[in-house]
């Protein structure tokens, strides 16, 4: 069994995508509309206070934990995350794989400023409109990072794996 983790600044944009690509309940065919993305799970919809926390997203097709969370503007997340799944690891207490995946790569300029309208400054008919088209904009990219991170997982070794995911960065 494998458990994803999708992460970004505020775990409630680019990874919430991510998650909801992951779980097919986004298009791939098509850009998906402002209703869709509105209706997203999680979608612009955590406050500040929620970061670092962990949300389940559901199973995937294969049985597999899908996950998000915001790191803020934090650099230990992450790298604490790890650690403790490294001891669980190292205690054989470890029983599934574990990926964690950074969509901030994906964000266009639309998201970011977006989230800060909506989310920071709660000034939504500004905010939302911009998240919904960097939304609109990043989802070929959201896609390809989430079925490399599918991909990854399969051909990866290791028990742990941290993906930055820069090859998005244009």
């Amino acid at each position: 069994m494998l458990i994803y983790i999708y992460n970004c600044y505020g775990g409630t944009h680019s990874s919430a995508l991510a998650a909801a690509y992951h779980l097919k309940k986004l298009p791939f065919s098509r850009k998906p509309s402002k209703n869709e993305i509105l209706s997203t799970d999680c979608f612009n919809q955590l406050s500040p206070k929620e970061m670092g926390k962990l949300i389940f997203h559901g199973l995937d097709e294969e049985g597999h934990q899908v996950y998000t969370i915001g790191r803020g503007s934090s650099k230990a997340v992450i790298p604490a995350m790890l650690g403790v799944f490294e001891l669980f690891e190292k205690n054989g207490k470890l029983q599934e794989k574990v990926v964690f995946s950074n969509t901030s790569p994906t964000v266009p300029i639309a998201m970011t400023f977006g989230g800060l309208f909506s989310r920071r400054l709660k000034i939504d008919p500004i905010g939302v409109p911009l998240l919904v088209l960097g939304a609109q904009q990043a989802y070929k990219d959201i896609i390809k990072l989430v079925q490399q991170t599918k991909d990854r997982s399969k051909t990866t070794s290791s028990v742990i794996e941290v993906l930055d995911n820069n090859f998005i960065k244009k």
